[in-house]
């Protein structure tokens, strides 16, 4: 195999990928990069070392899995997320820019001297959980998952980021929950329609469908969560679900079927109602 330099490496990657993906360059960055393990600063200062057949077979395997349509989160086996470094593996969804807001919003609502518990179900990797936990220490936070293997991720993490008040909990939803009470519940639940033909497109594709889908119309998820939301949360106490951006009329409507006060919904950086938020009067 003929000598190739970092740079040279980058270029022929990006040109492997640039076909199939807009974010071609910097996919293939990244992928130099956790071959390499160094990070992509680095490959710009060395941008002239030659590397090993070993190196570069060991990109090759890794470019040849994003081609195939992999998402890179999961082959480099982490995510950032609220300037964080989550684990991420096919169990889990892919923590997203737009859910950082279901923490601030989140966070809006939990004081800092207060001694809140939060629920947040379906919680996957544990990035909302796990972020909210960081910035409120005095609260206590239970995370929920039907599935164990997410959940084992999701304490790894937790472990990782040295966060110790959450408490993590195999439940569908609310089933493993009885009895017990919130002053805040949050959800980033399933909400995709089951025909929705972006589901084999992209990330979504290697995804956990079970945590995309929800039904005919992808709210089957969210009405039972509000349902059953109404005697785990304290008297005045929140929900606030993420959701799609086209669901925040029917969303809203779910609420006020289900006899919820203070309804509002809120928007992300781009201005889409994303995040609904209502409270239940005992």
């Amino acid at each position: 195999m003929a000598s190739l330099s970092i740079s040279q490496v980058i270029e022929s990657s990006t040109l492997r990928l640039i076909s199939q993906f807009d974010t071609a360059r910097v996919d293939a960055e990244v992928l130099v990069a956790h071959a390499l393990n160094v990070s992509r600063t680095q490959l710009y200062t060395w941008s002239d070392k030659t590397l090993s057949s070993d190196e570069i077979d060991l990109v090759h395997k890794f470019i040849d899995r994003r081609c195939k349509g992999e998402p890179i989160a999961y082959i480099v086996g982490h995510q950032e997320f609220w300037s964080l470094d989550f684990k991420v593996t096919p169990v889990t969804l892919i923590p997203r820019p737009e859910t950082e807001h279901l923490v601030e919003f989140s966070l809006e609502k939990t004081p800092v001297d207060k001694k809140y518990r939060i629920a947040d179900l379906g919680t996957g990797s544990g990035a909302i959980a796990i972020s909210i936990a960081k910035e409120r220490g005095q609260s206590q936070l239970i995370a929920v998952d039907e599935s164990e293997a997410a959940l084992k991720v999701a304490a790894e993490n937790a472990k990782a980021l040295g966060v110790s008040n959450i408490t993590f909990k195999q439940s569908n939803w609310f089933d493993s929950l009885k009895g017990e009470t919130f002053d805040l519940i949050v959800s980033n639940p399933p909400y995709i329609e089951e025909l929705d033909k972006h589901l084999s497109k992209g990330d979504v594709a290697c995804e956990p469908r079970s945590a995309l889908v929800s039904g005919i119309d992808g709210l089957d998820d969210i009405r039972q969560i509000i349902r059953q939301a109404k005697s785990h949360l304290k008297p005045n106490a929140v929900l606030m679900l993420e959701h799609g951006w086209d669901q925040a009329v029917k969303v809203r409507s779910i609420f006020k079927e289900e006899k919820y006060d203070n309804i509002k919904s809120y928007d992300d950086l781009a201005g889409i109602e994303r995040i609904t938020v209502g409270s239940y009067l005992i």
